[in-house]
Order: C-alpha cells, then structure tokens, then sequence
C-alpha cells in the first residue's frame, strides 16, 4: 500500500510539475534551472561576417514531454542570435505574456537570462553549415533559465474599462445605459 501511495504522489507532483504555469497572486514566477520549449516566430537566417541578429521573437510551445515548465499561452520572448562555429547561440533578454481566464487577462512584462538549447541538452543551436546559420520557425529548443524569472503583474489599463462596460446596471462610465428615446424613423 505504501508503494502505491508513493507511486501517486510522485504522479501527482510530476503533473503539478508539467502543468503550464499561472500566475499567483500577482507574480509570474519560474525557477531557476526550468527549461522552457520554444520556437522563433519567423525563419531566421544569419551568414555573412555579422552572424548576429538582436531583438529576435520567439514563442513558447505546449505540451513538450521535455520541458519542465510551461509559460502562458500567449507570450512573446526577445533574443539575440549570433554565430559560433557550426551553433547557433540565442540569449533570451525580454518577455511579455497576457494570462487570460474568461474575460480577464493579466500582463507580465520584465527580463529574462536564459539560453537556447538543443532537444538533446547540447548548448546551441546545431542550425549552421558553411558560415550560413537557418533556424525554422518549426524547429523547436529548448530555454533553459540562468536565474529565477520573477515578475509581478502590470498594471492593465483595458482591463478596468472592460470591468466598467460589463456593469449591468448601467452605471459604467464607458457604456452607460441610453436613454429612452423615440425612434425618428417610426411614425
């Protein structure tokens, strides 16, 4: 009985594990060492003597068996890619993801140290042959966090008018109930 009751436990936490992330109480928090899928939004293609693109997009992927961490569905990562040897290296520098629930949503924006990694853990990304690096934006990696990323919620101005125009008695400032008014166009 003991054996089962642990084996369930461990199911448990390992899917509490996998489950994407939502904020609590205002803060998006992942720790340090989490490894997060991903993909570029469009192709990227470096060659040439610069070999380095800043302010790249990248974008989160669901339901990899691999990653350990999940961040909200709609989210925007900034990077910079340069060329080393036959690696595409990406640093990731900046995110910005909105958590929806109904018709809520929640903005977490700020900074974030973390590198591109191959699915197999190599470092880098192997996308480079010849001077010239292609990375699809099908091609899925790995981030892995340098440090715990730990944002609070911004502040959503949309959020407060959308609160305001769902009031059904009519007292929102930006969708008040109108006035009864005869129609010009009824005789």
């Amino acid at each position: 009985m003991s054996k089962i009751s642990d084996a369930i436990l461990t199911a448990s936490g390992l899917a509490l594990l996998l489950m994407p992330l939502h904020a609590s109480a205002g803060t998006l928090d992942v720790p340090k060492d989490a490894v997060i899928a991903a993909q570029v939004i469009d192709d990227l293609v470096l060659e040439g003597e610069s070999g380095r693109r800043d302010d790249i997009l990248l974008r989160p992927v669901s339901g990899l068996d691999d990653a350990t961490h999940e961040l909200p569905e709609y989210c925007v990562v900034v990077g910079d890619a340069r060329q080393d040897g036959d690696r595409l290296r990406i640093a990731a520098k900046a995110l910005t993801c909105i958590e929806t629930d109904g018709g809520d949503s929640d903005i977490y924006s700020g900074d974030i140290s973390a590198a591109a990694y191959e699915l197999d853990g190599s470092y880098g990304l192997a996308v480079c042959d010849a001077g010239r690096c292609e990375l699809p934006s099908d091609h899925v990696f790995h981030l892995k966090l340098a440090s715990r990323l730990e944002i609070e919620e911004q502040d959503n101005p949309s959020a407060r008018i959308n609160e305001q125009r769902r009031q059904a008695d009519g007292a929102g400032v930006a969708n008040p109930i109108p006035a009864e008014r005869p129609d010009p166009d009824s005789d």
